[in-house]
C-alpha cells in the first residue's frame, strides 16, 4: 500500500465517523450535566430525513431515510 491508498483510508475513515462522534460528544455533554438522553440515534436518523427532504423534495427517500430501512 502506497501514502495516497494510506491517506484516502484515513479521510474516508474520518468523513464517515464524524456524525457518530459529533453525537456521542453531545450525549457526554447530556451526561456531564446529569440528564440521561436515550434518543441520540433516534435524533439522527430524524435528521437524516430532514435533510433527505429538504435535498430531495421525495417523500419516500425520507421515510427510507427516517424508518432507517435500508441498514443491516
Amino acid at each position: 500500500m502506497n501514502i495516497q491508498t494510506i491517506c484516502l483510508i484515513i479521510s474516508d475513515t474520518l468523513r464517515s465517523a464524524t456524525p457518530l462522534i459529533l453525537a456521542a460528544l453531545g450525549e457526554l455533554v447530556t451526561r456531564k450535566s446529569g440528564v440521561l438522553n436515550l434518543g441520540v440515534d433516534g435524533m439522527m436518523l430524524v435528521g437524516a430525513g430532514f435533510i433527505a427532504a429538504s435535498v430531495t423534495g421525495n417523500i419516500y427517500i425520507t421515510i427510507i431515510h427516517s424508518t432507517n430501512i435500508y441498514q443491516e
